[in-house]
């Protein structure tokens, strides 16, 4: 990696994307001309069917083995597929270094897209391509960056922070819902590489340098966004794009409990975190106590890894073998001390927060909810994360869920395991399944069953409530104390509706929308 910075100026990024529009090198150009096969060994890292596909294929191929493949082109062939951009202000710029047998890419260059259309981003080549990785390293789009772009709400927004912004990505979703956007690093080679991104897609983007959040004093965003340096051990800075250099999750614990300060009533905020699991403690009360008040959180932890595995995973990140000297020894110092903290888990997962609106009911409590969701599930968090945050504000605003009428989403099952008895097959389990979004459960009893079935945007829960206590000879009271605890968490979890939101059909969520910002 060069240790000087990339000059990625405005003409240099306008020439170099004219030259990609017209090599076709987007997303849609890079997987045509690959072919699925060859793309998908491409993303094994299997670069030979690349090579193959890319040979005698013109510019958009030189264009995939230079950004890629790291592959060594001559001159007079990067030339032909960078025009206008000339070899040497790419060389001047950083896009390119010079090599014994040619030129070959100075900067990971690649596409990426959504489904409204393709970026660039602009990151460093990784130790793979032979570039010793420095301390600045920025790191390209990885799956926990995508991961963050999946868990973040897509609600019209007026302003959007993206703190430690890295190369950008997070900065680049949000272009698609923000009408203005604010980036900050603490590192100047992140921000550099971060406006060459920005430059290249012609998306205007504030660009502030500072740690955490102090370039952001005394202001507020509708919507922000962090990818902090979450790697929990012992205090250190080795790479400034996961170390912190505070000890354990205090990174995680750090922008949970700063970042609502700087939203706006109302605003929201995500984040990617991890947590320890300690002996004899409770990782939701500790994640609950990095909360400051007034403010609803939803915390989903998607992961737990043992320590030696944690550790494993980030030294071969950083490109150490394990089982080399510098491996075992770092292995060693890590774990011990993991083992003077009594951590026996490293928790990982999403953040989203609200900052409840003040006016209204100054009294109302902010929900906050911790939930272990391991289990597969496709569908975007942050779609779901919309509706949750939506049916938290419902709940706070209907005292009376006993007059409500509801109903049953269709995306909603009734899972039965029955067992064998004396009178035939009777129900042992009762499951209710979400088949969408999280995918969550929830086991029923009878009456419970029998109280959702009646769900039909009919009568309200009281009356359902009333005639359920007749057929089963229930004191209705009892009855009352406990539907309404299960009532509320369907609810919140989006498996019961009231249905003047749902609509006479009940064909969909009433919670997608939310409250939009910034219009």
């Amino acid at each position: 990696m060069r240790d000087d910075l990339p000059e990625l100026s405005a003409e240099v990024c306008a020439r170099l994307r004219e030259a990609f529009h017209q090599a076709r090198y987007d997303a849609d150009g890079v997987v045509d001309l690959l072919g699925d096969a060859a793309h998908a060994a491409l993303g094994r890292d299997e670069p030979e069917p690349a090579f193959q596909a890319t040979a005698g294929s013109g510019p958009l191929g030189t264009l995939i083995r230079l950004f890629l493949l790291d592959a060594v082109e001559s001159r007079a062939t990067a030339a032909h597929a960078l025009a206008p951009l000339p070899v040497d202000d790419a060389l001047a710029a950083g896009v390119l270094r010079t090599c014994a047998d040619g030129v070959r890419a100075g900067l990971d260059i690649r596409p990426h897209a959504d489904q409204q259309g393709s970026w660039w981003v602009v990151s460093d080549r990784d130790s793979r391509a032979g570039t010793p990785v420095g301390r600045e390293y920025v790191v390209g789009v990885g799956q926990a960056a995508l991961s963050l772009v999946r868990a973040t709400a897509r609600e019209p927004a007026g302003t959007f922070c993206d703190v430690g912004t890295g190369n950008g990505i997070q900065a680049l979703h949000a272009s698609r819902h923000a009408a203005t956007i604010t980036a900050t690093d603490i590192s100047a080679r992140a921000l550099a590489l971060a406006r060459g991104t920005f430059l290249l897609n012609e998306v205007d983007v504030e660009l502030l340098r500072g740690s955490w959040f102090t370039p952001l004093a005394r202001r507020t965003f509708d919507q922000v966004v962090c990818n902090p340096p979450f790697v929990a051990g012992p205090p250190r800075v080795e790479y400034t794009y996961r170390d912190s250099g505070l000890a354990g999750d205090e990174a995680s614990a750090l922008v949970t409990r700063q970042l609502p300060a700087f939203l706006t009533e109302g605003g929201t905020g995500h984040l990617l975190a991890t947590w320890l699991h300690v002996q004899g403690e409770d990782w939701t009360e500790r994640v609950a106590s990095w909360l400051p008040p007034g403010i609803d959180a939803w915390f989903v932890q998607r992961d737990v890894a043992d320590p030696p595995l944690y550790v494993s995973t980030w030294l071969r990140d950083a490109g150490i073998d394990p089982a080399s000297a510098e491996g075992r020894a770092a292995t060693r110092a890590w774990l011990d001390w993991f083992s003077t903290e009594r951590v026996d888990g490293i928790g990982f997962g999403f953040v989203t927060l609200r900052r409840i609106a003040e006016g209204g009911d100054t009294t109302a409590e902010p929900t906050v909810v911790c939930e272990d969701l391991r289990h597969a599930y496709d569908d975007p968090l942050g779609e779901e994360a919309t509706r949750w945050l939506a049916r938290v504000a419902w709940l706070r605003d209907t005292p009376n869920l006993l007059a409500v009428t509801y109903t049953v989403p269709p995306s909603v099952v009734l899972e039965q395991v029955c067992e064998q008895g004396s009178q035939g097959w009777a129900p042992a389990i009762r499951r209710l399944h979400r088949t969408d979004g999280p995918g969550w459960q929830h086991e029923l009893d009878e009456l419970a069953a029998a109280l959702l079935a009646g769900c039909q945007g009919a009568l309200p829960l009281s009356d359902l409530l009333e005639l359920l206590a007749a057929a089963h000879g229930e004191p209705t009271d009892s009855l009352v104390a406990g539907a309404l605890p299960i009532v509320r968490e369907l609810i919140l979890h989006g498996m019961l509706l009231p249905v003047e939101l749902a609509g006479a059909s009940g064909q969909h969520d009433p919670f997608t929308a939310g409250t939009q910002r910034g219009e």
